[in-house]
């Protein structure tokens, strides 16, 4: 099997999972490329296998990445799989983990289940940004797989938000911000401000606003075919746009289109593992010593 790896961070504790997994992988026989960063921290793997940059999209002869790290390693790991298809199985070394399906406190157990076959694949939607005015980052890869946000800077004055669902006025909100989330996204930026919790397979997108000043308005879903269309002005002249964890300025006044990406990209679910029971490990969503089964 063909086996990409990708590690965001350099901490000696991420390093030291790295290597147990490759020590693994090595063991099984199977062919792995290392992302170029990792490789400076292997020297004595780096000779032996390809590598891959990180800026670039990995090859297609991968059978699956394995990122290492947190749930914001996987979100990087997206910029490079893109529209591949190529699945990519999370090894949480970091605290949360709510992305990723396999821990580092069982690393070979885990392993072992994986290349059991004992999983299933786990179709995410994107979500997709076009500007009005060009942004070679963005038109690089203007994809996000958690939310897309606006936020100010620079300024603690609100942001007036005019926001369009196909073509029809829904409102302006007067807010510190507003978060389009994905399902997936649901559990993250979009919860910590509120925003109702969806399953992965949910067919919607939830805009959430961040702080706002009407107390009436709520975070709304709407269908995921729907084509939101955004326009921001303010005290300032720009605001920050961000894709996962990528950050942009734009000017204010530029149109912003969201809609659903046109590819989803693929997570490995162990079995064993489930939507709910990570909702009540991770979240400890619903935790009452009444609950205990």
């Amino acid at each position: 099997m063909n086996i990409a790896i990708f590690c965001a961070f350099d901490t000696p504790a991420t390093i030291e999972f790295a290597k147990a997994t490759i020590a693994y992988l090595e063991n099984k026989g199977h062919h792995l490329t290392l992302d170029q960063r990792l490789s400076t921290h292997l020297p004595e793997k780096a000779k032996a296998y390809d590598a891959f940059d990180a800026q670039a999209t990995i090859d297609t002869k991968n059978d699956y990445l394995f990122s290492i790290g947190g749930d914001g390693t996987l979100l990087r790991s997206i910029t490079f799989v893109k529209d591949t298809e190529i699945p990519i199985l999370g090894i949480n070394t970091g605290r949360l983990g709510f992305l990723t399906s396999l821990q580092k406190e069982s690393l070979n157990e885990a392993l072992d289940k994986f290349f059991a076959e004992k999983y299933k694949l786990v179709k995410r939607a994107l979500l997709a940004v076009e500007l009005s005015s060009p942004s070679v980052e963005i038109e690089k890869f203007g994809y996000a797989l958690n939310e897309i946000s606006i936020n100010r800077k620079n300024t603690t004055a609100m942001l007036s938000i005019a926001t369009q669902i196909d073509k029809e006025y829904l409102t302006t909100y007067w807010a510190d911000g507003l978060i389009i989330s994905t399902p997936t996204g649901s559990t993250g930026y979009s919860l910590s401000s509120g925003g109702p919790i969806l399953t992965p397979e949910t067919e919607g997108i939830v805009l959430n606003p961040i702080a706002p000043h009407n107390l009436n308005i709520r975070p709304l879903v709407v269908p995921d075919k729907a084509e939101i269309e955004i326009s921001v002005d303010g005290r300032g002249e720009d605001h920050l746009l961000s894709l996962d964890s990528r950050i942009f300025t734009l000017e204010n006044g530029t149109l912003i289109s969201i809609k659903k990406a046109p590819f989803s990209v693929f997570t490995v679910e162990l079995d064993g593992d489930n939507y709910f029971k990570t909702l009540r490990d991770k979240l400890f969503w619903g935790y009452d010593a009444r609950n205990r089964q």
